[in-house]
This record gives structure tokens, C-alpha cells and sequence, in this order.
């Protein structure tokens, strides 16, 4: 569960990159597109590594397989926790009280159905708000996010990740042996949240930027 937790960690700072390119212009975010499905005029990512095409869907593959093994093993601890648990009351008294912590295993069940309609939108355009696409992602981006109530969803949601992320960022280098004493703990948790930040204001910043006509 630490080690896909990573990955999936990896891939938002990397996706959180790529949206920024929105504030080069058109040009450069469509291409960017296109170099990623190896549309692009010079083969796209890893061309002539992989044939033109081919990163895009072993990317994917990856990422997918680390979702569902990221789910895996959270419902494989929560059987086990469940099984452990005792039944007195002073037994059951919860040693993690950060929100965050709390909520980890049904924010993460309430993030996977997020995530399927943010596929939906903006990978299968089965769930665009703003109409058709129209074939330029960067067009397509403009029209979902100058929708305010489309930004408040996307804000909520994005905060929702972020204090996932927190607990989990912390978590997964407690399990891998990086919490080895109070100085440890703190520069762990220090660097949770400064990841989760980023991540926050990384994604947010480019809506917003749209929304108020700031990117066009």
C-alpha cells in the first residue's frame, strides 16, 4: 500500500506539471497532449524507444494496476483491523485523531468515484459540462473550468485528495522505516504537508487562472 501510494503520489506531481503548461498557451499544452498519446509530430514520449502511441497506454496500465492494488491492500488492512479489533471499549479508543487519518479508508472509496468522473470528462469527453469536445485539449480545459460551479467541485474534490495525501505521504515512509524518532516524525510530517500544499495550490491555481480570465 506504500509503495502504490507513492507511485500515485509521483503521478499528481507529474500531472500537476503538465496542467501548468495551460499558462504558456495553446500551443504549448496541446502539444503537450499530443507528445504524451505520441501524437505529436516527433513521435511523442520515448519515440522511437516505443512506437508512437505505446507510452500513453503503458502508462496507463501502470497507473491502473497501482490503483487497484492501492485498493487492494487498504481493503486487505481493513479486514485485518477489523479482526483485530477488541471489543472493549478503552480497546477501540482511536489513536489517530487528525481528520484526515480518520477518514483515509472512505475518502479513499469516495476519491476512486471522483476520479472515475474526472476520467469521464476529461480522458473518455464522455462527461464534458461545457459541450462536445471539440478536438483541442486546450479549448476543452477552458470550457470545463470557466463553469464557477465546476471549479468548486474540482477545489472540494482537490482538497479531499490533498488531506489523503497528507496521511498518506506520512504513512507510507512511517511503514517503509523512515519514522525512527521525534526528529524524523517531525521532518516527515513537516514534508506531508508540505507536499500536500503543493499539490493543492499546483492543481487549483491553473481553474481559477481560467476562471477569472487570467488564462483565455
Amino acid at each position: 500500500m506504500a509503495v502504490t501510494g507513492l507511485i500515485l503520489i509521483a503521478f499528481l506531481l507529474v500531472h500537476m506539471f503538465g496542467n501548468l503548461k495551460m499558462f504558456i498557451g495553446p500551443e504549448a499544452f496541446n502539444h503537450y497532449a499530443e507528445w504524451l498519446k505520441g501524437e505529436s509530430e516527433d513521435g511523442g514520449i520515448l519515440y522511437p524507444l516505443v512506437p508512437k502511441g505505446w507510452f500513453i497506454w503503458i502508462f496507463r496500465v501502470v497507473l491502473l494496476a497501482a490503483v487497484v492494488l492501492h485498493m487492494y491492500s487498504a481493503a486487505t488492512l481493513w479486514k485485518r483491523a477489523l479482526a483485530a479489533n477488541p471489543s472493549t471499549y478503552a480497546a477501540k479508543r482511536k489513536l489517530a485523531q487528525t481528520y484526515s487519518a480518520r477518514t483515509m479508508r472512505w475518502g479513499g472509496i469516495i476519491l476512486a468515484g471522483l476520479l472515475i468522473f474526472h476520467l469521464a470528462q476529461f480522458t473518455v469527453h464522455a462527461a464534458l459540462v461545457a459541450g462536445p469536445y471539440g478536438g483541442s485539449p486546450y479549448a476543452m480545459v477552458i470550457g470545463e473550468f470557466g463553469i464557477w460551479w465546476m471549479v468548486i467541485v474540482y477545489a472540494i474534490w482537490m482538497l479531499a485528495v490533498c488531506m489523503h495525501i497528507r496521511h498518506g505521504f506520512w504513512s507510507a515512509f512511517a511503514t517503509l522505516g523512515a519514522n525512527t524518532s521525534a526528529t524524523a516524525r517531525a521532518v516527515l510530517n513537516g514534508c506531508a504537508w508540505a507536499v500536500a500544499l503543493l499539490l493543492y495550490i499546483g492543481f487549483m491555481i491553473m481553474p481559477v487562472a481560467v476562471l477569472f480570465g487570467w488564462i483565455h
